[in-house]
């Protein structure tokens, strides 16, 4: 085998143009391959990141059937050993408390449906960043405070200002209409043109005064240090809370749009992908059948001297490996390098494209990732389509007989 190794080695190198050629094919499809794929997912991850510590938090605690239909019956209250379990899990950066609710909301004659939402300020910013996000005016005080802050668009669809009085309008949760005055004292951009034409936030307590709730309340949003915590945290509240009331819920169920907007991306992403290393896999085919038919008239003269067809066949296979293995190896360490740098140094963009991806609520930033997946999927798939594609000329040479072999021109 050692000896059939070197063979094949040496053989490469007669035709130096070719190999050379094949070698950077390889090796550009594996560089563009991964760097493309860490780029796609260093780009969902920060997305999903940003969106999550916007509002959402990476993992909510809800009552049972509040995500499908949001109702204030759904409740819960947060008792002292679900914050306990809340607070002693190292994994968890802080845990925010919510209302969720809808309303109308007046000023002069203007009214408007709004979601209300009922938050703790001081828990809010361990969680979110919502509070950075601040448009004009300011954050609220404290959650027993009687002021609002608004979604930048609702406060102009109003024709308010901060520092004006509007009144909220909300059925409470035993069936009665209740409706209280509260100071604008600013207003929010969080980057959702629907979110911030609709969104109110009121203080906790002053929201739970106003819907009847007493204590109770519809969500919890937890905040961790990584996406890839999710899971595990998941699994230690399952085990310590009472799932058969309160639902754990990951990002990807409570905003289920930013979850099917990056598969719909990431298919057509590994479709290029798939076609690129496709096209690869042509130009292996075409560089193997001509060394192989080209070398039909050695080959019979090496099979009428008694050499197997085996191991003819196999010295075959182990140049394209050996080739396959060579450019995806230089392709891999070159991938590793653009990788790193675009982690190191995002793209940034600016100007008008960078202010339409800041509207739509996405980082104007390009930032790569160094995932293991990236580059053993890419190597895995070179490596299996450069096998198919020799199977045609392996058969070609193991049926070859020597007398045709020797006649080849």
């Amino acid at each position: 085998m050692k000896l059939l190794l070197k063979l094949a080695w040496r053989n490469l190198w007669r035709n130096k143009r070719r190999t050379l050629i094949t070698t950077l094919a390889v090796m550009f499809a594996t560089l563009l391959s991964i760097a493309m794929r860490g780029i796609q997912l260093g780009v969902y991850e920060e997305n999903i990141s940003h969106a999550v510590n916007v509002f959402s938090g990476f993992i909510q605690l809800q009552a049972h059937g509040f995500q499908e239909n949001p109702s204030l019956h759904r409740s819960f209250v947060l008792d002292e050993k679900l914050r306990s379990t809340l607070t002693n899990d190292s994994d968890i950066k802080g845990y925010a408390p919510r209302i969720y609710a809808d309303g109308l909301v007046s000023f002069g004659n203007n009214a408007l449906g709004a979601a209300l939402f009922g938050i703790v300020p001081d828990y809010e910013r361990r969680v979110a960043t919502l509070a950075s996000r601040i448009h004009s005016g300011r954050f609220l005080s404290s959650d027993t405070s009687n002021e609002v802050v608004l979604g930048y668009k609702l406060l102009d669809n109003l024709k308010a200002t901060i520092g004006d009085t509007i009144v909220i309008l909300a059925q409470g949760f035993d069936g009665t209409l209740g409706n209280q005055r509260f100071t604008i004292v600013g207003s929010v951009k969080t980057g959702s043109q629907e979110f911030d034409g609709m969104a109110v936030f009121a203080g906790l307590s002053q929201l739970q005064q106003l819907l009847v709730m007493d204590h109770r309340i519809h969500v919890v949003a937890l905040s961790l240090g990584n996406l890839y915590q999710i899971d595990n945290v998941a699994s230690r509240l399952a085990s310590s809370i009472d799932t058969s009331t309160i639902a754990i819920l990951p990002w990807q169920e409570v905003m289920p749009d930013l979850k099917q907007s990056i598969e719909l991306d990431n298919i057509s992403g590994i479709i290029f992908l798939g076609i690129l290393i496709v096209v690869v896999a042509f130009g292996i085919l075409n560089t193997v059948l001509m060394s192989v038919t080209e070398r039909f008239r050695e080959f019979g003269i090496l099979l009428s001297l008694g050499m197997p067809q085996r191991k003819l066949t196999t010295v075959v296979f182990m140049e394209t490996i050996l080739i396959t293995l060579l450019g995806v190896a230089i392709g891999n360490l070159l991938a590793w390098g653009v990788n790193y740098y675009l982690i190191i140094h995002p793209i940034q963009f600016t100007g008008d494209y960078a202010a339409m991806m800041e509207e739509y609520g996405f980082l104007p930033m390009m930032r790569s990732s160094l995932h293991f997946s990236s580059f053993m999927n890419t190597t895995l798939s070179i490596l299996v389509i450069a096998l198919v594609s020799t199977i045609y000329p392996l058969y070609r040479t193991y049926r070859l007989e020597p007398l045709k072999g020797i006649r080849y021109t």
